[in-house]
């Protein structure tokens, strides 16, 4: 579908309402850069633009209020709740609401929702490519920091072993987010230019935390 500006616009209004005060980990900056991610990827996938577009725009209006809540519901869940109210306002086709919705509640590193069409799969891309690379590594210190949590522990990978999801615990550091996460994000890419962004920004981030570890043991 040919991109409406003027309703991508209203949507976009909308969507930055639920962004006043968010931490700087989920802010604006990363729906946008979001967006750009999934326009230069949708291009080469094919992908509807205009579904693309609005469900960028909407994908993590969820997530303050998640992080406010500590993880006690889902924001993809919640945000395909809050997008349909703001959806059914345009004489969509209902086609096109459900597929928006479908990468909205699908988008996410840990839910059993399942990106089937060729937009959720760019949007789901998208969004965990800008959790790795250099603006990845800033944005997990970001999000300990707004947990109150440390660096490291050293424990991490000892947890790790246990194959528990320690998000939002106290065991949460920036370091077990990398070793939980952010390390086997690249394997998790679906689509083909996503794969391929992906291990540029896995191998700068593997050498980060390398060189992380060295220095917090006086070698460098």
């Amino acid at each position: 579908m040919k991109i409406n500006q003027e309703i991508i616009q209203k949507i976009e209004k909308e969507a930055k309402k639920f962004f006043v005060d968010a931490s700087g980990c989920h802010d604006w900056t990363h729906v946008e850069r979001v967006c750009e991610l999934a326009m230069n990827i949708g291009k080469k996938e094919k992908a509807d633009s205009f579904v693309l577009t609005a469900a960028c725009l909407l994908h993590d209006i969820g997530r303050k209020e998640e992080m406010a809540s500590r993880g006690k519901f889902c924001h993809a869940e919640k945000g395909a709740e809050l997008a349909n109210k703001i959806l059914q306002k345009y004489k969509l086709d209902q086609n096109i609401i459900d597929n928006i919705l479908h990468c909205i509640i699908s988008h996410r590193y840990r839910n059993n929702h399942i990106p089937k069409t060729t937009e959720a799969k760019v949007l789901f891309d998208a969004d965990k490519l800008d959790s790795i690379g250099a603006v990845g590594i800033g944005r997990d210190f970001l999000f300990a920091g707004y947990l109150q949590h440390a660096l490291y522990t050293g424990n991490e990978k000892r947890l790790i072993k246990l194959k528990q999801d320690k998000t939002y615990t106290i065991d949460d550091t920036a370091i077990m987010e990398y070793e939980f996460k952010l390390k086997k994000i690249k394997n998790k890419m679906l689509t083909k230019t996503g794969k391929k962004i992906a291990k540029i920004r896995h191998d700068f981030m593997v050498a980060y935390f390398k060189r992380f570890w060295q220095e917090v043991k006086g070698l460098k």
